[in-house]
């Protein structure tokens, strides 16, 4: 028997109009904790547990109700197969698996190819690559693919891919073979007659841009991709998207990031939201003198992948923010939807409710990672809930069908910026609870102090940077203080980011978040300076200013610049909002450990710095870290408590993901490690 976890988070409502369809679902959760306890006992009895999203589920947990593998038998894992995608080019290892019918179906290389793979032995069943195009030779993050979507058509399952052409592609999940009756030709040679909608056109089409099949809409407008596959919802599949990354653009004209949505059987065009607003619709007041701001700038991508309530009708994706990075005086104004949560109905796209993160975001705090859906228990009622972690350590919680805060937040002030032409936001939010997971700007308490010697060259190291609290403004170069730049804390590779999404346990209500602290500085110049390097820019009115470079500040004499654990995973009990325990990822490297500046000093254990790919189960939580001389390991930890219950030696380090599923009766963990793809088990 299969166990079937295919319809996301929710209990009822089915069928009914949207507002209707929300409010069903709401009055049936009062059902959820309890039956949850009992599912897990059913399936975890069963022969196969799927694992249906790269997130496990459309909540996004990365939960499995599997329980072969316990806290008695853990360390006698063993390395089932490895599955070598090195002719398909794989590098990041950024892509998790499905487990669906009794197939495993993931992305690989700069291709993107799609493959399918036996869940049992690791041998491949098929593949499928687009023909080759400009566009996608020209777009970022090509190996980024982060995993596929499954639905279901007719009875027969379906697999759907974003390319970094930003062609959607639906493949029957028997034979690998284009879908037939989806989409159409494409106008290039090679493509199939069917399978694929080139959403590129769509876009162009809406907006009145020149098109080429081949070279896509010209750079001059911008450019669009995806890192991040689609997510099915009844039977609509929605679709979010990408640009180049903020640091590498000079230039203020981009593609709206607008979410797109296609009918899951013909593939016909559905709904469009604009996360950039026209005149007329909500959010325009908040692009401030700007008539139509989709002329002047574009972005606001939903580059995260997105997540939904299955039942509800509701789909959630997560933003970054408008074109460029680090400098936004183009575009007064606090800038919505960017970065931003925005909840959407999936059969029509319009607005449930939403929530800005970062007002006029100009630190790179776009938003890493989906969005975690799970029932908590709050003042004795059952709430359906949402959280988002982000780069700023920050958890948002709310009611993911009205968007209510489940804790309050608050608008506090935070710094002006100093660079010409720029005007911040006077106040940011703040959530009341959670507290944050880690480092939120930088003080001298905060640097290195195992012996203070360390701490003085620490202090000096910082002298010509201006540092100071959370969204502390980036720094022009030849600024008035005289400093080379700002430090921001956290900065833009977070706090939490994309290797190490957060994961939840829903049969309890919490929330496992790893982290890592560090700070961002970047030399912010005149735009022509930094466009003078880029090969192809996309857009044709240059910004005042854009990021040089990034200005890393080197810790004293090789080591951190700041205090341990450099990165960690923090518990959360989001029934309360109070942090359960904290434990280093990993152990120290060898590289501090054995430090001639700090012979004789116990430092503990500082953590590796490198974020943790986790999944949980019914009695642990899993995660892959590095142990001592570098050893690569899968560890187990108490649920509750955060003490080790074993680990176990792997073949290589894993990134991104992690995954566990139960094939004929035998429970596998799937670790992401680079070009391969390791799945354990326990020895037959």
């Amino acid at each position: 028997m299969t166990i079937i976890n295919r319809a996301g988070y929710g209990f009822a409502g089915m069928g009914l109009p949207g507002g209707q369809r929300h409010l069903a679902s709401a009055l049936a959760l009062t059902l959820g904790l309890t039956a949850s306890a009992a599912l897990n006992a059913q399936e975890s009895a069963q022969d196969n547990v799927e694992w249906v999203t790269l997130g496990g589920d459309h909540a996004h947990t990365r939960y499995t109700p599997a329980d072969q593998i316990n806290a008695d038998n853990f360390t006698e894992l063993e390395t089932a197969w490895v599955w070598d995608g090195a002719s398909f080019n794989a590098s990041s290892g950024r892509s998790t698996p499905s487990y669906v019918d009794g197939k495993l179906f993931t992305v690989a290389g700069e291709r993107r190819h799609v493959v399918a793979i036996d869940p049992e032995t690791g041998e491949t069943i098929w593949s499928y690559r687009e023909p080759h195009t400009f566009r996608h030779e020209y777009s970022m993050r090509k190996d980024y693919g982060k995993g596929v979507a499954y639905g279901e058509v007719d009875g027969k399952g379906v697999i759907y891919i974003i390319s970094p052409a930003f062609f959607l592609t639906a493949l029957d999940a028997d034979t690998g073979a284009p879908l037939e009756g989806f989409g159409g030709p494409v106008g290039l040679d090679g493509f199939p007659e069917t399978g694929v909608v080139d959403m590129q056109r769509i876009i162009a089409e809406r907006m009145g841009y020149d098109f080429d099949p081949y070279y896509g809409i010209p750079l001059e407008e911008g450019y669009i991709t995806a890192s991040s596959p689609p997510i099915v919802v009844n039977n609509t599949v929605v679709v979010g998207n990408s640009a180049e990354q903020g640091y590498n653009q000079t230039r203020i004209e981009n593609i709206p990031g607008d979410i797109l949505a296609f009918d899951t059987k013909t593939g016909d065009f559905k709904w469009k939201f604009n996360v950039i607003p026209e005149a007329g619709e909500f959010g325009i007041d908040t692009w401030e003198g700007i008539p139509n701001p989709r002329e002047l700038t574009g972005e606001v991508s939903p580059w995260a992948p997105l997540s939904a309530d299955v039942e509800a009708g509701i789909v959630y994706a997560v933003t970054n923010p408008p074109t460029i990075d680090y400098y936004g005086g183009h575009a007064p104004g606090d800038n919505l939807f960017g970065t931003s949560i925005i909840a959407m109905d999936a059969e029509t796209g319009e607005r449930v409710w939403h929530f800005q993160f970062v007002k006029h975001d100009v630190w790179n705090y776009d938003t890493p990672t989906a969005p975690v859906l799970l029932d908590v228990e709050i003042n004795g009622r059952t709430v359906p809930a949402i959280a988002q972690v982000t780069k700023q350590a920050f958890v948002y919680a709310f009611n993911r069908l009205t968007g209510e805060p489940l804790w309050p937040i608050e608008d506090r002030p935070v710094p002006p910026s100093r660079i010409p032409g720029e005007q911040l936001a006077a106040t940011q939010p703040f959530p009341t609870k959670p507290a944050p997971f880690d480092m939120q700007g930088l003080t001298h308490d905060n640097l290195i102090n195992f012996t203070p010697e360390l701490r003085a060259q620490a202090i000096d190291a910082i002298a010509d940077y201006e540092i100071g609290p959370l969204f502390n403004p980036p720094l022009h170069r030849d600024n008035d203080l005289g400093k080379v730049a700002a430090l921001w804390c956290p900065g833009d590779g977070g706090g939490a980011n994309i290797p190490g999404p957060a994961v939840a346990d829903p049969t309890r209500g919490v929330l496992y978040v790893t982290s890592r602290s560090a700070c961002s500085s970047r030399m912010v110049t005149t735009a022509q300076e930094r466009d003078a390097m880029i090969e192809l820019p996309t857009g044709s009115t240059f910004s005042r200013y854009a990021s040089l470079r990034a200005l890393p500040v080197r810790g004293p004499q090789g080591l951190p610049l700041y205090q341990p654990p450099y990165s960690r995973i923090t518990a959360i009990d989001m029934n309360t909002g109070e942090h359960l325990w904290m434990i280093p990822v990993g152990e120290t490297p060898d590289r501090i450990k054995n430090h001639p500046a700090l012979a004789g000093v116990d430092v503990g254990n500082t953590g590796t710095g490198a974020l943790a790919p986790m999944t949980v189960t019914p009695n642990m939580l899993l995660y892959a870290g590095l142990g001592a001389g570098d050893t690569p390991y899968l560890f187990a930890v108490d649920k509750l408590t955060g003490a080790e219950i074993g680990r176990v030696e792997v073949p290589a380090n894993s990134n991104f993901g992690m995954s566990s599923y139960q094939h004929n009766g035998k429970q596998y963990v799937m670790l992401q490690t680079g070009s391969t793809l390791t799945a354990v088990a326990l020895p037959d």
